[in-house]
């Protein structure tokens, strides 16, 4: 099967440099590239109006100085909220970054996306691919993208509107169990993303003998996921990526 080249980091920095930075925002990428990184992982759904953001809980009082659903949000509203005082008061005042925001960023950093398509209870898959893929294709080439789900709706419409040469998907699993061949070859996938606490060298061994990449979420002590790598394990999606520098060879 063809996907793109993509020339996979060892390292991704998740939701931005959040360890540095409030998470999903464009200060959190801007922090990511300036401590050396070359791909982000980054949350999209969709405010009450339709609007693509760079979000990931379903509510929004973890990350913000409010209470309430994304869901009940116009953009205007959402662009009210500070949400980046929560993290420390020298982040006081950043907004909220819509999709088309950062994908700007993004390719002017000649950054890797791993965009996660992050449908919450009650939220409309069909939707949010519609709303937030056709931007993303635009905005980066094949080799700089992979988008990743849990939900296997929102990946099979993101395969329809893209064939695997043009577009690389990620499957998330929190464990990689039974049945994961028959969901990953359905939809053409490239990559398989595991909680790499769940993760062992039989499934890690299974996974890339089929010829997928393998990425792992969200491992922050370098030393405990030492054994990871020399089960081939492709690149990791840390909070803290520059923790693990020293330990990568």
């Amino acid at each position: 099967m063809l996907h793109p080249d993509i020339s996979l980091p060892r390292l991704i920095a998740h939701r931005g440099l959040s360890s540095r930075a409030p998470e999903n925002t464009l200060v959190a990428v801007r922090a990511a590239h300036n401590a050396g990184c070359s791909w982000v992982e980054l949350d999209v759904q969709l405010l009450g109006d339709g609007t693509p953001v760079i979000w990931h809980d379903a509510g929004i009082r973890r990350c913000s100085d409010a209470r309430g659903r994304l869901a009940d949000l116009d953009l205007p509203a959402a662009r009210r909220l500070d949400v980046g005082g929560w993290f420390s008061d020298a982040f006081r005042g950043e907004r909220i970054a819509t999709l088309d925001e950062m994908l700007t960023l993004i390719d002017e950093l000649g950054m890797g996306l791993n965009l996660e398509l992050k449908v919450n209870r009650g939220r409309n898959a069909e939707a949010l691919v519609k709303a937030s893929l056709p931007a993303t294709l635009e905005a980066l080439p094949p080799e700089r993208l992979i988008v990743s789900s849990f939900n296997d709706q929102a990946l099979s419409q993101a395969r329809r509107l893209a064939p695997a040469s043009r577009l690389a998907l990620g499957v998330l699993f929190e464990g990689v169990g039974r049945g994961w061949q028959k969901r990953c070859a359905g939809l053409e996938a490239y990559s398989i993303h595991a909680d790499w606490r769940r993760l062992n060298r039989r499934g890690a061994e299974a996974v890339k003998g089929d010829g997928y990449a393998l990425l792992c979420y969200t491992p922050n002590d370098p030393t405990a996921f030492t054994h990871q790598w020399q089960w081939g394990v492709d690149a990791a999606i840390s909070d803290v990526p520059d923790r693990f520098i020293d330990h990568l060879s």
